[in-house]
C-alpha cells in the first residue's frame, strides 16, 4: 500500500481514531464508485490487483519471506520463482487473463509461488480444499473449468482416476510438485509436468514479468465454500475484493495503535519485525487473503506449518520469534492448553489473532493473561466477504468479548428480521453485508446467487445483533439454532457458557430431538487432559450463567478430538450423527 500516512495523538476513542483515519488525505481515505450499477465505499488508496502488490514486495530485496521446516526463502527469491513460473504460464501453457489455474496441495512454498504467479498474468485462481476426496477434487476441477492444475503428489494420486473424463472437459495441463513428498509412492502419469522441471527449462525468462493487461473489477479468486450440503459452490471473487481486505486490515492495525494504552503501545514497538505464523491453510481465504497477501504486502517473515500441531506451534514461535499467530480459536485454546506453553519463550508474541468460528470470552481473558506482550483480536468475516468484515481487538475486545468487532468503514451491515424489515437495534436477525469486498456471487450459479445476494447486499445467514456502538454479535448460525418448546437457544451461547469451565478444552453444543419439546440441547465435551467433571458438575456450572430452558439436557464427554473442517469449524452434522447413533444404541 502507499499514501500518506497519519501521525499524531494516541490514546484515542475508537470513533475518534476511525474519524482521524479516514479524514481528506489519509491513508484511509474513502471513496464512492459504482461497482455492477451499485454505488460503494471503497479505500481511495486500495491496490487496482494482486499484481500490484506482488510488484511492491520486490522491495523486500534478501529479507526472509518464507520458511518452511529448514527451508528459508528470501523475497526477492521469491520473486524470481514468481516471475520464471509465470513465463511458463503465459508462455509454455498458454494462460490469458480469466483463465482458471487450480491449486490442490499442502501448505508447501510452491502453494505460494503457483498463486502469485496465476495473479500477476491475470488468471483466477482456484484454491481446492486439499483434504478432498479424488471426486470432490474433480468436481473443483470441472466445475471451476480449470485450464491449468498445480497439484502434489497425494492429490495427484487422487485424480488420476478421472484424468481422461477430465481432459475431456477442458483440463489441459498438470503440473506436480514435490512428488516424493507423497504418503505413498505416486507414478506420475504421461503428460503431467514436474514442477522442478519446468522451472529449471525457464530460469533464462528471469528478470520482467510477462505483460498482462488486469483491471480492479477483474475476476481473481474462486473459492468453494464448505457448505454443508450438496455441492460446494465457487464464490467468484475480484481483484477488488482480495485487495479490499489488505486494506482494510492494515485500517485495522492503524486505528488499534491509535486507540492503545501506553503499556500495549510499547509491546507494539518492541523492534521485532513482523514473523506470522501460517497455522491455518491457505486454500481459505483467513490463510490466503488475511496472511499471505498481508504478508506479502508488509515484508513480514511467513512460517509455515507441514500440519496443525500445538507443541510445534510453540517450538516454532520460539525459535522464530513469531509475532503474530492464532487461525481460528481452537488453534488459540490449544496452544493456551499444551503442557510445553510453560516451558517455551513466548516473549515474541505482540498479537494473537483469530476468527471463522465463535470464541468464548474465555479465550481473551486467558490470553491477556498468558501472553503478558500479546493483544488479542476476535475478526468476522467469510469466503463471500473475502475474508475480514470487522476486527475486535484490545481494549475494546476485553470490554465486550462476545463481539467481533464493529466493521470497517467500507462496509455495511443490516440485521433482518424473519418478516423481510430492519430488526430493531439490539435485537438478532439475519446479517446482511454490502462493500467492496463482498464477491460477485457463485461461479456459474444465478439461482445460488440471487437467493444470497441482493443489490450488493450479502445475506449471509449468520444470526446477530448489533448495539448501540456499531459492535455486531454474532449469536449464531440460522441453522444451528436450537428450538425448544418454541424458544430459540444459541448454541454460540450455550458453548460460551460451557467454556468458562476450567475442566473443558473444547466444546460443540447440537439440538436433539424430543416429543414434546421438538429439541432440547445437547453438549459433546472434550476435557483437558487428567481433568475430571461429571455431567451434573457441568450442568450446575451452566445453570449458574445463562437461562435454564438453555442448560444441555444431553451431555456426551468425548475421548476423541471434535471433527472440524480445515476452516476450523465444528463439523456440527457429524458431531450430532455421531452422538444421535450413540443414543440410540443405548436405549
Amino acid at each position: 500500500m502507499s499514501g500518506p500516512h497519519y501521525s499524531g495523538p494516541m490514546s484515542l476513542s475508537l470513533s475518534q481514531a476511525t474519524v482521524r483515519l479516514i479524514e481528506p488525505g489519509q491513508m484511509f481515505e474513502m471513496a464512492e464508485i459504482d461497482i455492477a450499477g451499485i454505488p460503494t465505499r471503497t479505500w481511495k488508496n486500495c491496490p487496482p490487483t494482486l499484481r500490484a502488490i506482488f510488484e511492491q514486495s520486490r522491495v523486500y530485496g534478501e529479507s526472509t519471506f518464507l520458511v518452511y521446516e529448514d527451508e528459508r526463502i528470501s523475497f526477492a527469491e521469491h520473486f524470481s520463482a514468481v516471475t520464471a513460473f509465470a513465463h511458463v504460464l503465459a508462455g509454455r501453457y498458454g494462460v490469458r487473463p480469466g483463465d482458471r489455474l487450480t491449486i490442490a496441495m499442502r501448505n508447501y512454498p510452491e502453494w505460494v509461488v503457483a498463486f502469485w504467479a496465476a495473479a500477476v498474468v491475470g488468471a483466477v485462481i482456484v484454491p481446492l480444499n486439499a483434504w478432498w476426496t479424488g471426486p470432490e477434487l474433480a468436481y473443483g476441477l470441472e466445475d471451476s473449468g480449470t485450464k491449468v492444475a498445480v497439484v502434489d503428489g497425494d492429490r495427484l494420486a487422487r485424480l488420476v482416476p478421472h484424468l481422461d473424463e477430465l481432459r475431456s472437459t477442458g483440463l489441459e495441463h498438470i503440473v506436480i510438485v514435490r512428488p516424493d513428498d507423497a504418503r505413498e509412492p505416486v507414478n506420475v502419469p504421461s503428460g503431467v509436468d514436474r514442477y522442478a522441471d519446468v522451472m529449471a527449462e525457464t530460469r533464462g525468462d528471469e528478470g520482467e514479468l510477462p505483460p498482462a493487461e488486469i483491471l480492479p473489477d477483474d475476476n481473481a479468486t474462486i473459492f468453494y465454500t464448505s457448505g454443508t450440503t450438496g455441492r460446494p459452490k465457487g464464490a467468484l471473487g475480484t481483484q477488488r475484493n482480495i485487495c479490499t481486505n489488505l486494506v482494510s486490515l492494515g485500517f485495522v492495525h492503524a486505528r488499534g495503535q491509535l486507540v492503545a494504552s501506553d503499556d500495549q503501545i510499547d509491546a507494539m514497538s518492541s523492534g521485532r519485525p513482523n514473523a506470522i505464523l501460517l497455522s491455518v491453510p491457505l486454500f481459505h481465504a483467513t490463510g490466503c487473503h488475511s496472511v499471505l497477501v498481508t504478508n506479502t504486502a508488509s515484508g513480514g517473515k511467513l512460517v509455515m506449518m507441514r500440519r496443525w500441531n500445538p507443541e510445534r506451534a510453540l517450538e516454532l514461535i520460539e525459535r522464530e520469534q513469531i509475532t503474530i499467530f492464532g487461525g481460528v480459536p481452537t488453534m488459540a485454546w490449544q496452544v493456551l492448553n499444551s503442557p510445553d506453553f510453560a516451558t517455551r519463550d513466548i516473549s515474541s508474541v505482540r498479537a494473537v489473532s483469530y476468527g471463522g468460528a465463535p470464541a468464548p470470552p474465555e479465550l481473551v481473558r486467558r490470553i491477556t493473561q498468558q501472553f503478558p506482550a500479546g493483544i488479542a483480536s476476535n475478526g468476522y468475516g467469510l469466503t463471500e466477504t473475502s475474508s475480514v468484515t470487522s476486527m475486535n481487538s484490545g481494549e475494546d475486545y476485553l470490554r465486550k468479548p462476545e463481539s467481533c468487532g464493529p466493521p470497517v468503514p467500507v462496509c455495511d451491515v443490516r440485521v433482518m428480521a424473519a418478516d423481510g424489515t430492519e430488526a430493531q437495534l439490539g435485537e438478532p436477525g439475519e446479517l446482511w453485508i454490502k462493500g467492496p469486498n463482498v464477491v460477485k456471487g457463485y461461479w456459474n450459479k444465478p439461482e445460488a446467487t440471487a437467493a444470497s445476494f441482493s443489490d450488493g447486499w450479502l445475506h449471509t445467514g449468520d444470526v446477530a445483533r448489533v448495539d448501540d456502538e456499531g459492535f455486531i454479535f454474532i449469536v449464531d448460525r440460522a441453522k444451528d439454532m436450537v428450538i425448544r418448546g418454541g424458544e430459540n437457544v444459541y448454541c454460540a451461547e450455550v458453548e460460551a457458557a460451557i467454556f468458562e469451565h476450567p475442566a473443558v478444552a473444547d466444546v460443540a453444543v447440537i439440538g436433539v430431538p424430543h416429543e414434546v419439546l421438538g429439541e432440547e440441547v445437547g453438549a459433546v465435551v472434550v476435557l483437558r487432559p487428567g481433568a475430571e467433571l461429571t455431567a451434573a458438575e457441568l450442568r450446575e456450572h451452566v445453570a449458574e450463567r445463562i437461562a435454564s430452558f438453555k442448560v444441555p439436557a444431553h451431555i456426551w464427554f468425548s475421548p476423541d478430538p471434535l471433527p472440524r473442517n480445515p476452516a476450523g469449524k465444528v463439523l456440527k452434522r457429524d458431531v450430532r450423527t455421531k452422538m444421535l447413533a450413540l443414543e440410540e444404541v443405548g436405549r
